[in-house]
C-alpha cells in the first residue's frame, strides 16, 4: 500500500540532495519516477531541481500535472513542497489513494516567524509518514528554526515568502532564534 510521506528539514538540511538521491535508487532499479517542484521555485530554471551540493535533476512543476499525469510512474517526489497549496496537497494524497502510488515530499516545515508554509500544514495533516531530516545549528544543537538574515541581523517580520538560499537564511537552535545570536552562521552568510 502506497503511502503519502513528508520529509522536513531547517533550510540548509539536504532535502533537496535527499530527493535526488532517492530519485536516483529508483532509477537504478529500473523504476520510473515524477520530479516535481511548485512554479513558485524558479531560481534553478524551470525544469531543474538543484542541490546546494551539486546534484541536480530534471523536473515538472506540480501545477501542470493531473492525476492522470501521474499514471505509469512508481513513485512522484515533490521538492519544496511547502510553498504548495492545500488543492495540490490533496492531489499528492489522491495520487497515493486513487493510483497507489508512493509520494515523497520534501520541505520546510515552517517559515522565518515560526508558522507553517500552507502546503506543510496539510502535509502535516495528511501524511501517512512524518519524517524530520536533521541538520545543526552552528552551536551544535538541533536547528529547527529557519533565520531570516538582513545586515547581519535575525529578522521577523516580512512576506512569508522570499526566495533565498545560503546568503539570506540560516538555520538555528530554537535558544539562538529566539535570542537573535548567529554566531559562526554570520561568517558562513558573509562568505
Amino acid at each position: 500500500m502506497a503511502k503519502l510521506y513528508f520529509r522536513y528539514g531547517a533550510m540548509g538540511s539536504s532535502k533537496t540532495a535527499n530527493a535526488i538521491m532517492v530519485q536516483y535508487n529508483y532509477h537504478e532499479r529500473g523504476q520510473k519516477v515524477l520530479m516535481l517542484k511548485p512554479k513558485l521555485e524558479n531560481r534553478d530554471g524551470a525544469d531543474l531541481v538543484k542541490s546546494r551540493c551539486g546534484l541536480e535533476t530534471e523536473c515538472r512543476f506540480v501545477e501542470d500535472i493531473s492525476l492522470e499525469d501521474a499514471r505509469g510512474y512508481d513513485c512522484v517526489i515533490v521538492d519544496e513542497a511547502q510553498f504548495l497549496t492545500k488543492e495540490r496537497i490533496r492531489l499528492l494524497v489522491d495520487i497515493v489513494d486513487e493510483l497507489n502510488i508512493p509520494v515523497i515530499a520534501y520541505g520546510l516545515r515552517t517559515d522565518f516567524q515560526e508558522n507553517f508554509f500552507e502546503g506543510s500544514h496539510w502535509l502535516m495533516a495528511w501524511a501517512d509518514t512524518i519524517e524530520e531530516i536533521k541538520t545543526i545549528c552552528w552551536c551544535g544543537r538541533k536547528a529547527i528554526c529557519n533565520a531570516r538574515v538582513v545586515d547581519g541581523r535575525v529578522v521577523k517580520e516580512g512576506d512569508q515568502i522570499l526566495l533565498g538560499g545560503s546568503s539570506q537564511y540560516v538555520s538555528l537552535c530554537r535558544r539562538h532564534f529566539h535570542s537573535g545570536e548567529l554566531g559562526d552562521a554570520l561568517a558562513h552568510l558573509e562568505g
